[in-house]
């Protein structure tokens, strides 16, 4: 039995473990990561800035607006996949663990790979911000600075609180250098390496 199982067994769930301040080397997080997803809770955690976090689990219209997102990308590059829920190394030294809610990148790039992947294919890594109260901190905050410095030449965040699509890019192995706002029903392009022009209007259909 693990430090992680012996923890969690003695009385915490996972959840309360994810919640709990640790200061964690990144092998701990990797097992306490593989432990939480085969137990019944089933979560999903990430590692950002040294923080465990809990990815939300989805609801329909967060579902729906991933599906609307993979079918503009078939129909405009359809030399690219949009990954769902690829666990990716994170931040220059890969310290950091991340599962973008969606990723693009050429098909084959994460074969044979195990749980977490280098970030190199990915050309774009999407968030849908989630009604939880980690959505701030997490998506808004620490995941632009996360990506920029991983070097992911393109970050869109669908933001259901503001009504707004936020496309960073330019990244510049620190911050993102550009970031445009467009709010739900305008057209907002995906700079290259993507190179898509995004009609947003679908979006309004999908905000609680």
């Amino acid at each position: 039995m693990t430090v992680i199982e012996a923890e969690a067994r003695g009385g915490l769930t996972v959840t309360a473990l994810a919640d709990r301040p640790h200061m964690l080397l990144l092998s701990q997080f990797e097992e306490l990561a593989r432990f939480a997803a085969r137990t019944a809770e089933g979560l999903r955690l990430e590692f950002i800035n040294g923080r465990l976090g809990v990815k939300a689990v989805p609801d329909g219209d967060h579902v729906e607006i991933i599906a609307w997102l993979q079918r503009m990308c078939m129909q405009h590059r359809p030399d690219l996949h949009l990954y769902g829920e690829r666990g990716l190394k994170i931040r220059a030294y890969r310290e950091g663990r991340a599962i973008p809610d969606a990723s693009l990148a050429k098909p084959g790039s994460f074969a044979g790979h195990g749980e977490w992947s280098g970030s190199e294919p990915v050309l774009m890594a999407v968030e849908v911000t989630s009604f939880d109260r980690d959505t701030d901190r997490r998506d808004r905050r620490e995941k632009p600075r996360a990506y920029a410095e991983t070097g992911i030449p393109v970050y869109l965040l669908i933001d259901r609180d503001s009504c707004e699509v936020t496309v960073y890019s330019e990244p510049d192995g620190e911050r993102y250098d550009k970031a445009v706002i467009v709010p739900f029903g305008k057209t907002v392009t995906l700079p290259d390496p993507v190179g898509i022009e995004l009609d947003t209007e679908p979006l309004k259909d999908w905000v609680n």
